[in-house]
């Protein structure tokens, strides 16, 4: 038996008026997806998070069996793992984001200091490039770094910094959620944000002026011109998922939290320089090639952030019904070749962990009674009126014998 888990990160969705009252999945053509819901089962999954930071990362961690109250501390630790950052659970791992940030009024070389003068005015920087945010990045731990304090690249506008037997209770925010606002009441409070908000101060003056951010701007591209510190946790030892459940397993994701998801659940991770550029194609390879030496492989796919961050609501039903035919389509096809295979698709909102996930679940080749005209979108779920589903339970499920 072959087992996958697909994660299509953030597709779910509310009704949408210019859908006229869909959601982008329910107007997306998606046959394969669609096939699957009607051959197995479709139900809700709920995630515990009462008291939970929220982050990227969270469901994934749930899906994996792990409960978010006791084994997620946001996604800067996953991002560290899938880095290679070495960390001890003393040490608290930030995001670091790289935004663009303006003064009201003004450009961006004009703000002194970060306070309730200064607009969020992107939080990609412009969907910087790795090259630039490289540079950047180097150039900031070269002046800030310590014996205490490190900052290390990723790619994008991602990035992280490692506060070394760091404090770990400040309140940090996403800086998605203040775009086109002040970032006063969002900049870091509680114990040990006067070290936050001081590194995040000085790093605006090392970035205004460099080199880099002065050809983006003659370039007619946003300058990462801060950087922004959230998403923080300590390192907290995961049980393995292999282990426990006698399987090999690998995790295919370009997302370096999701990578590090799989890693701490005791999954190998693909080389990002077999997905170098997302490909929803070269996933579902990737991944068979993988499901030919393993048992398991847990497929994590999401929109680009062009599509997650904008507000063309079409280029998201463009996205689903890509991911439907280019890594759903080319995956189930694939399985039927390795002989008996379990599958679990689930969708959710990522941003909104509370929301309930929806899934499909169910066994490649068995035949039985099928739900005929049935879809997999959010209002199917929940008109199946089956009982919404723990998600740190349903693995239990999913790897069962019977």
């Amino acid at each position: 038996m072959k087992y996958v888990i697909v994660h299509a990160g953030g597709m779910a969705d509310h009704p949408r008026p210019e859908l006229e009252g869909r959601t982008p999945l329910h107007a997306s053509s998606t046959p394969h997806l669609d096939r699957l819901a009607q051959i197995g089962e479709l139900g809700q999954l709920v995630t515990p998070v009462d008291g939970v930071r929220h982050g990227s990362g969270l469901i994934g961690a749930a899906i994996l069996g792990f409960d978010p109250r006791k084994f997620y501390q946001g996604p800067g630790p996953l991002e560290a793992a899938s880095l290679g950052v070495s960390v001890t659970e003393h040490d608290v791992v930030y995001r670091c984001t790289m935004v663009t940030l303006r003064p009201e009024g003004g450009k961006g070389g004009d703000i002194k200091e970060l306070g309730p003068h200064v607009i969020m005015d992107d939080a990609t920087a412009g969907l910087i490039e790795t090259e630039d945010a490289r540079e950047l990045i180097e150039a900031i731990n070269e002046a800030l770094g310590s014996e205490t304090i490190q900052f290390y690249p990723g790619a994008g506008h991602r990035h992280l910094m490692v506060w070394v037997d760091g404090k770990a209770r400040a309140v940090c925010n996403d800086p998605q959620t203040i775009l086109g606002q002040s970032i006063a009441d969002a900049l870091p409070t509680g114990d040990g944000a006067d070290i936050l908000r001081k590194l995040m101060d000085a790093a605006h003056l090392i970035l205004r002026d460099h080199p880099v951010n002065e050809e983006r701007i003659a370039a007619g591209k946003k300058p990462a011109n801060c950087v922004w510190l959230w998403g923080e946790g300590r390192a907290v030892m995961w049980p393995s998922v292999a282990e426990k459940y006698d399987i090999v397993g690998t995790v295919v994701a370009t997302s370096d939290v999701y990578r590090g998801v799989g890693m701490n659940a005791g999954l190998e991770a693909v080389d990002p320089d077999r997905l170098v550029g997302g490909d929803l194609r070269t996933k579902a390879t990737v991944a068979l090639e993988e499901l030919a030496k393993k048992d398991f492989v847990y497929v994590h796919a999401e929109l680009t952030d062009e599509v997650i961050h904008g507000t063309d609501i079409k280029a998201k039903v463009q996205g689903i019904e890509e991911f439907d035919r280019n890594l759903v389509g080319p995956l189930v096809d694939g399985l039927a070749k390795h002989g008996p295979y379990r599958f679990l698709i689930i969708c959710d909102q990522e941003e909104d962990p509370r929301s309930p996930a929806f899934y499909t679940f169910g066994e490649g080749g068995i035949t039985g009674l099928e739900t005929v005209g049935r879809r997999f979108t959010e209002a199917d779920a929940l008109a199946s009126n089956m009982p919404a589903r723990d998600a740190t339970k349903f693995v239990n499920k999913f790897f069962s014998k019977n």
